[in-house]
């Protein structure tokens, strides 16, 4: 049986985000403005069929797709939102469920550090070379989820509400993490809206 972990619709994709998951697409690069949807399941091989199933339902473009041995993930795309969601239903017809049976975000970390020392910040940038640096003195939002594909929403919403720097969004593996910089009072209204957005799936 089929698993539905994860299943975030993005209406749309924020410039900073688009940009970094094309830093990481094996796929068609998204861009700003684009939707998408990020769907995870378990067992992982599984994720092939549901991308199948996605691409021939409508004019999407398969952004990403990674196949983990527990989990499968895969990013569908396009700049007409029903050809989204179009796609989706084909996919959520076929695991004979809907949206909101995928499993509950549940935040596991989630904090705002601030003023950021040369050594912290040398430090970040040397590990995460996909997204921008942050700059000795920036405030510094760190944020962990479960399952780890709901960090793609957290960090749309959050740059949608705030002037932020987009550091990482790490949507694969056991858990997603986000890392964002900026002024202290950015990243607090950043985190905040992250905060919201996820507790409303």
């Amino acid at each position: 049986m089929i698993e539905l972990r994860t299943y975030v619709f993005l209406d749309s994709l924020q410039p900073q985000l688009a940009s970094y998951m094309g830093t990481v697409s094996m796929g068609f690069l998204p861009v700003p403005g684009d939707s998408c949807l990020w769907m995870e399941v378990s067992p992982g091989m599984a994720v092939h069929h549901l991308s199948d199933i996605a691409l021939k339902a409508s004019n999407v473009h398969l952004g990403q797709q990674v196949v983990e041995r527990a989990y499968g993930s895969m990013v569908i795309h396009h700049r007409d939102q029903s050809d989204v969601l179009e796609s989706s239903e084909h996919v959520l017809r076929f695991l004979k469920t809907e949206h909101t049976t995928r499993q509950p975000c549940k935040i596991t970390w989630n904090e705002v550090i601030r003023s950021i020392t040369p050594d912290h910040a040398t430090l970040i940038n040397r590990d995460n070379r996909r997204g921008s640096m942050i700059l000795p003195g920036q405030s510094m939002l760190i944020m962990e989820t479960d399952p780890a594909g709901y960090i793609i929403y957290a960090a749309n919403e959050a740059e949608k509400a705030s002037n932020i720097t987009l550091v990482e969004a790490k949507a694969v593996g056991a858990y997603g993490r986000l890392i964002m910089a900026g002024k202290e009072a950015d990243i607090l209204e950043a985190s905040r809206a992250a905060t919201e957005a996820l507790k409303r799936l």
